[in-house]
């Protein structure tokens, strides 16, 4: 049996606007919520360079490469995940941080060098509190204000899904649609893929189309290399293909 999962941070294809999401975050006045930036770092974690085997890599035997910042940290974060058993909401979390970091107020604030870090640090431990983020997300957020790589956040949280998955052999499909689709039609899609797959999980995110007229589509694989069109766009476009217009005059 499938274990589907959709996933909440991707139900549109643009993120939520800073009105509905982050701008309660954004205004939110700095108070203590008991997390101490360093009472709670991370348990003789390393953030290293390490190389990893890229799926299909270009010969037979795989190819390795040396990971980006933003690997490293992401590894980082899915090791202590993977020991306290909090891979789950560990994305949940990630999820959570990457929506309220996409809106470009909160990137210029986290960003802007005039801006201490203490105050960024306060900044986060409020919105860990409005967000109920696990201590040791909340703790990775304040090394990256430390380090000077909050603004690899994006990328992390990308990496970090790239860790989850292959740890939990985990399929992720995306389902584009005109509208949403209600939670079992997306659990019917999750099966599928997993038959196609043979994962032991599927992961849905799901993005609203306008442009598919009507029906949805289902990307999947590596880099979202197949796709199942089940649109009406896609209907109407095989039809435009066969039919002639080179005699039709147009007035």
């Amino acid at each position: 049996m499938a274990t589907f999962r959709q996933s909440p941070a991707a139900l549109h294809r643009s993120p939520p606007s800073c009105a509905t999401v982050t701008a309660p975050y954004c205004s939110l006045r700095t108070s203590t919520f008991g997390i101490h930036r360093h009472r709670h770092r991370f348990p003789s974690i390393k953030i290293t360079t390490p190389r990893r085997r890229i799926p299909g890599g270009g010969s037979a035997a795989g190819a390795t490469m040396a990971d980006s910042p933003a690997s490293s940290y992401a590894s980082a974060i899915a090791e202590v995940a993977k020991s306290n058993n909090t891979l789950d909401a560990t994305m949940d979390d990630l999820e959570k941080v990457e929506t309220f970091f996409s809106n470009s107020s909160v990137q210029s604030f986290f960003i802007n060098p005039t801006i201490s870090d203490e105050r960024k640090l306060e900044v986060i431990r409020d919105v860990a509190a409005a967000l109920d983020l696990q201590i040791h997300t909340v703790n990775f957020l304040s090394i990256l204000i430390d380090m000077k790589r909050i603004d690899f956040v994006g990328e992390i949280v990308k990496e970090f899904e790239f860790c989850f998955n292959a740890i939990t052999g985990t399929e992720v499909a995306l389902v584009s649609s005109v509208v949403k689709l209600e939670s079992q039609h997306l659990a019917q899609i999750a099966k599928t893929v997993q038959r196609l797959t043979a994962s032991k999980n599927v992961r849905i995110k799901t993005a609203i189309d306008p442009s598919l007229v009507a029906g949805f589509t289902i990307r999947y694989g590596n880099t979202g290399s197949k796709l199942i069109d089940l649109s009406v766009k896609k209907q109407l476009d095989e039809i435009a293909a066969q039919l002639d217009f080179s005699t039709i005059a147009f007035a």
